[in-house]
């Protein structure tokens, strides 16, 4: 039988993807990200013995990433967020990004206030509106009203941020 640490670290190996997502998405400097990476970890690892639906993981851990985000930036005001953005920062899984396109959308998408940022990562990660609304604690109408509202903010960012790089 595998203990508990085992089992953890090969759930964290299958689905730290799914934390850097988040901390991309919520923190704009690889120091900021990592850090809270390590938070997010920190809260996984205290919760995940008393995990009681280990077929949701991938919902429990999106989750609890979103959650350990948002409180952290609530909490500590020097993470308030800049008003430039510093294209040479950003990167996904510690890859530097390449593709133009995917960088516009998470300047659009980190423009948008937690709760909507969260639902749309959910989206984008095909997940349906009663997962999301599990997730986030809302309800499935609501998640359809801000993915609706969302996706009109994001078309009108991405079409100002094209505008601004011709």
């Amino acid at each position: 039988m595998k203990s508990i640490k085992e089992e953890f670290l090969k759930t964290l190996a299958n689905y730290q993807g799914i934390i850097h997502k988040v901390c991309l998405l919520y923190f704009r400097t690889e120091v900021d990200r990592k850090d809270n990476f390590q938070e997010i970890v920190y809260q996984l690892w205290k919760s995940f013995p008393n995990l009681k639906d280990r077929d949701k993981i991938a919902s429990w851990i999106y989750g609890v990433a979103i959650n350990t985000s948002i409180s952290k930036i609530r909490k500590d005001s020097r993470l308030v967020y800049q008003a430039q953005f510093n294209e040479s920062l950003i990167c996904i899984d510690d890859r530097n990004m390449k593709d133009e396109d995917l960088k516009l959308l998470i300047q659009a998408i980190q423009k948008l206030n937690e709760i909507d940022k969260s639902i749309i990562l959910l989206y984008l990660e095909e997940y349906d509106y009663e997962e999301i609304a599990t997730i986030i604690g809302i309800s499935k109408s609501n998640v359809g009203t801000r993915i609706n509202r969302a996706k009109k903010v994001l078309k009108e960012h991405l079409k100002n941020l094209n505008y601004e790089n011709q």
